[in-house]
């Protein structure tokens, strides 16, 4: 495995995003310990607990830097508020990135912020000409959020399976390029 912690930290003006650590895991489920956060994403289940938390970051390490890279989103001030990261399903040519922040952080712009400087370090470190992403149809803020990054929808709409609401849920695809 390649030195992973320290190639992936990426800092705005007020957040930085980095690989999550053990000591994350209690304020990682505290903050997604709500419906209204998990049923807008695919691969968490719910409820979402400590030891969720805890297995999620004891996987970081072993997961391959070539295709996955987890974040967490911490705050200069406030600390850990949210999560972000690139996954590269195995059926795709493509990462994927994804996010979510604590209801508490909702509506600041952080979304935006982490996705947008997440994306400039794909493009210029990681080396990535091109990300996907998407969000559930009914996640208006998601389509808000993944617009302002520079994503373009793809007009394609896939039922994606939602651990949380324990069905496919309709997923309207987007991509961006760098």
């Amino acid at each position: 495995m390649c030195s992973y912690r320290i190639e992936a930290r990426i800092e705005t003006e007020r957040l930085i995003l980095r690989p999550p650590r053990p000591e994350d895991a209690e304020r990682i489920a505290a903050l997604i310990a709500d419906y209204d956060i998990v049923k807008m994403l695919s691969r968490v289940p719910w409820p979402y607990t400590v030891d969720d938390a805890r297995a999620f970051v004891s996987r970081v390490d072993e997961l391959d830097p070539a295709f996955d890279r987890p974040l967490t989103i911490e705050h200069r001030q406030h600390g850990v508020i949210g999560s972000s990261g690139f996954h590269t399903p195995a059926e795709s040519l493509f990462p994927e990135v994804g996010y979510w922040i604590g209801r508490e952080h909702w509506g600041q712009g952080y979304a935006t912020e982490a996705t947008t400087a997440a994306l400039g370090w794909a493009r210029d470190v990681w080396g990535k000409r091109a990300v996907a992403s998407g969000h559930h149809a009914d996640n208006t803020a998601s389509a808000r959020v993944l617009a302002k990054a520079g994503f373009l929808y793809t007009g394609d709409v896939i039922a994606r399976q939602s651990l949380a609401r324990g069905e496919p849920t309709p997923t309207r695809m987007m991509i961006w390029l760098a």
